[in-house]
């Protein structure tokens, strides 16, 4: 079951302030092996709104968009099991509201043989991962926009001041 959604929005390249992030509670125990990755209890997540509660607010912002999801058949996958699970949704499939490109599959094509999770990526393009020390939807998701935009050649480099580099070093 899910128990956080969280994805920000690009448009252009460029991050819009954008985002749709959730705690949802599972309705069931997490174990303590998830528990351990992503540092989320259940006594956390019993307050917080069932799928049902979010579901169509989600399904409204992800329609009609590119999904760019790290692992995307591992997510996508839980999406889709929420989806046939909730009555007001139970008709929709991620496949057919939007577009997903799969990072993990990019990487692997520019990267064959190496590691390619996103610390991997994060390390191998000089991207700041160190305030993440457990996995969140939130931080994975702006994190994973910044490994795109360099993946796929828009952005050459990161400044402190939060803007690009070109290649050519002028900031754009």
């Amino acid at each position: 079951r899910i128990i956080e959604i969280g994805f920000v929005e690009l448009v252009d390249r460029k991050l819009t302030g954008n985002h749709f992030h959730v705690y949802i509670n599972p309705q069931r125990e997490i174990e303590q092996e998830a528990i351990d990755v992503h540092g989320i209890t259940n006594e956390f997540l019993k307050d917080k709104p069932l799928f049902e509660d979010v579901a169509k607010d989600f399904v409204a912002f992800i329609e009609g968009a590119q999904l760019i999801i790290h692992n995307a058949p591992f997510d996508v996958g839980f999406m889709d099991f929420e989806f046939a699970m909730t009555p007001s949704v139970t008709d929709i499939r991620t496949a057919d509201i939007c577009t997903v490109l799969d990072t993990l599959v990019l990487a692997r094509k520019m990267h064959p043989g190496q590691k390619n999770n996103l610390d991997a990526l994060c390390k191998r393009y000089g991207i700041d991962n160190g305030h993440r020390s457990l996995h969140g939807a939130l931080l994975d998701s702006e994190i994973l926009a910044d490994v795109y935009r360099i993946m796929t050649g828009g952005q050459k480099a990161l400044n402190l001041a939060g803007q690009s580099q070109n290649e050519a070093g002028d900031n754009s």
